[in-house]
């Protein structure tokens, strides 16, 4: 009967539990083992601390994840194409050291200091690709030299300087500590981006059904859709407790759409999952192998610059030490917690958002425990093994599927 216990819903909800069973036996449950790991972090600090979970430590939080998302989203380019960049943290601290010098020490405006920051990062991304794609050098040992290096040229930059204060009431200042204090932004913020999420989901399931290929039932299309509603709105209203809507979280979240939809929605994002896939079947389907290659690491070395500029923002000044020897793992731990395979081929933007949230809520934990850092690290290394485990067991059972 239609409207009966066996009706289309019903069928839905079973067809749903159906695709579940076959995604975890498959070894495709993607982002789900993450989300559940986050939340049992969050559970195990909340009842250690009452006060991890309060408005005031979510929200910092949620600024805190910015710089080294940033950097991290970068890195998923690299890691798509089946490489890896070890400069990022350099490339990082040699961005923000220029700019404080331009705007601070040569008294140049705020924007165009931005724009070359962001533009040197682009350059060195630019030299990494050469060496790796045309010389032939290994990435690994081209990003390692340009690790030493860019550090090498930033302690240059900064010379006698020590550390430059950063203009408090600056653009960059403002990045991170500017909220919009309206309670309508969050909200509208989460509206809109539910509302985003269904049109786009519903339109491609019509789209694939009307095709004839797989694609996710109506069902599955609300029940995610409540979900993100629940997820956002709640978001939103934690933040309204404490000084509403970072502006640092909003610009983190635009550039995770404009790059989910680069990689998802463009021919170029194509090209990059297909070199991921195998150079030499890519080359022969007509990708351009040198320049997506090329531009996968100006991407994340141009990433790694606005990274740092967020960074100097939350600390409001730059100095020597402004690369600390843990921002490069953690930025390339989050890209991988997050769901980013390190063998190329397989992982999204939003890796960088769980994988990030999922370091940064053990740094925040430990740090509201007055817990020794040494333990943060046992921690996150943990973690972090464990994402790769995950990893591999999925891909061995997506081969024995014959999905791999």
């Amino acid at each position: 009967m239609p409207g009966g216990i066996g009706g289309p819903s019903a069928h839905g909800a079973e067809r749903f539990a159906d695709a579940f069973g076959r995604k975890l036996g498959g070894g495709a449950l993607g982002s789900v083992p993450v989300v559940l790991g986050l939340l049992a972090i969050w559970l195990i600090f909340q009842i250690l601390n009452p006060h991890f979970l309060s408005p005031r430590n979510l929200s910092n939080l949620s600024v805190d994840i910015v710089g080294t998302g940033m950097i991290a989203v970068g890195v998923i380019f690299v890691l798509l194409i089946g490489e890896i960049d070890l400069a990022v943290g350099s490339v990082s601290g040699l961005a923000s050291a220029l700019f404080a010098v331009l705007n601070v020490n040569y008294g140049m405006p705020e924007p165009p200091a931005i724009v070359l920051a962001a533009l040197c990062g682009t350059a060195v991304g630019f030299v990494h690709g050469f060496f790796t794609t045309v010389v032939g050098v290994p990435a690994f040992v081209v990003t390692l030299a340009g690790l030493l290096g860019w550090y090498g040229l930033m302690l240059a930059i900064m010379g006698a300087y020590g550390t430059i204060n950063l203009d408090d009431q600056g653009l960059v200042a403002k990045l991170t500590n500017f909220y919009f204090s309206d309670v309508a932004a969050a909200y509208a913020l989460a509206a809109l981006g539910t509302a985003g999420y269904f049109l786009t989901a519903w339109r491609d399931g019509t789209r694939r059904r009307a095709a004839g290929v797989p694609s996710r039932s109506p069902v599955e299309i609300a029940l995610r859709t409540g979900l993100l509603a629940v997820i956002a709105f709640a978001t939103a209203y934690v933040l309204n407790q404490f000084q509403g809507l970072p502006l640092a979280l909003l610009v983190f979240l635009v550039i995770l759409v404009i790059l989910d939809y680069v990689l998802r929605r463009t021919t170029y994002g194509r090209m990059i999952f297909a070199l991921g896939g195998g150079v030499e079947a890519a080359r022969r389907a007509g990708v351009n192998v040198v320049w997506v290659r090329t531009s996968a690491f100006m991407m994340s070395s141009t990433m790694a610059a606005i990274g740092g500029l967020f960074l100097a923002s939350r600390i409001n000044s730059v100095s020597q030490t402004s690369v600390s020897t843990d921002l490069l793992m953690n930025a390339i731990a989050a890209a991988v917690i997050g769901g980013t395979s390190l063998f190329g081929g397989r992982g999204s933007t939003w890796s960088a958002l769980l994988g990030v949230l999922v370091i940064q809520s053990i740094a925040s934990g430990v740090a509201l425990m007055d817990i020794q850092t040494a333990v943060q690290f046992m921690i996150t290394g943990g973690v972090l093994l464990l994402a790769v485990v995950v990893d591999s067991l999925s891909r061995r059972a997506q081969r024995a599927h014959g999905r791999a």
